[in-house]
């Protein structure tokens, strides 16, 4: 897929770096929108579709991270990554736990940024063609589908982010076998660090909370080697 068919909505309030990186991203041929607000963020995102949000931390009217919590609500499916001149572990945890798929900090190094950019959505992008993983897969009584990032148990249905579905999804492929640490950030998130192992710690412990109402499934940790869902088969 090429550049061009991708839709990004950038974030930033800084009208020098906002057209920089407009300016940059558009000759990539991605197709850009720019808001320089919170709430202009959000009447673009009611108004046109998009792949993927970059979004700065410091906001004039709302920080990032109140911003990330309503895309997460009101577009579960829209994966976003954070822009910001903050460097506090806190703060990049914080980014991680409320869904973002990734971290950059300030001055950004546009090839960079690029590169991450298009790593992260030839990842996620479903290819064209039959999708055999988009019917409904069982895990002990739980229903999951990866398509529609749905998890349901009983009546109840949970709206996975991006980030715990493709973990849950990559758990179930290889379900009842360890998954090492390395084989899931580097799947995941395309590198093994710090802090990407930090938020994949957040994403195992939300998804142990959703799986929790079945005592036949669980994440298993095996120190320092990685992690194994239990399956009980009848």
């Amino acid at each position: 897929m090429k550049n061009s068919s991708y839709k990004i909505l950038l974030v930033e309030d800084d009208a020098s770096l906002g057209y920089l990186l407009s300016e940059y991203l558009g000759m990539k041929n991605f197709e850009i929108t720019w808001a320089k607000s919170a709430n202009e963020a959000l009447e673009a995102l009611e108004s046109f579709s998009h792949d993927l949000a970059i979004l700065d931390v410091q906001l004039p009217d709302m920080d990032g991270f109140t911003l990330a919590g309503r895309i997460q609500f009101t577009y579960p499916e829209l994966p976003f990554l954070f822009l910001t001149a903050r460097s506090l572990k806190i703060d990049v945890l914080k980014g991680f736990s409320l869904g973002a798929v990734d971290y950059l900090k300030k001055p950004i190094d546009e090839e960079e940024l690029v590169a991450r950019i298009n790593a992260l959505l030839a990842r996620i992008m479903k290819p064209e063609g039959p999708q055999t993983e988009t019917e409904d897969q069982k895990i002990g009584g739980f229903e999951f589908n990866s398509k529609n990032h749905e998890l349901k148990f009983e009546n109840e249905v949970v709206q996975l982010t991006l980030r715990e579905n493709e973990l849950l999804a990559f758990l179930n492929k290889n379900r009842n076998n360890l998954c090492s640490h390395k084989d899931i950030l580097i799947h995941l998130w395309g590198k093994n660090d710090y802090f990407n192992r930090k938020s994949l710690n957040v994403f195992i412990s939300h998804l142990r909370k959703y799986l929790s109402r079945d005592p036949s499934v669980k994440i298993e940790n095996l120190h320092k080697r990685g992690f194994v869902l239990k399956v009980k088969e009848d």
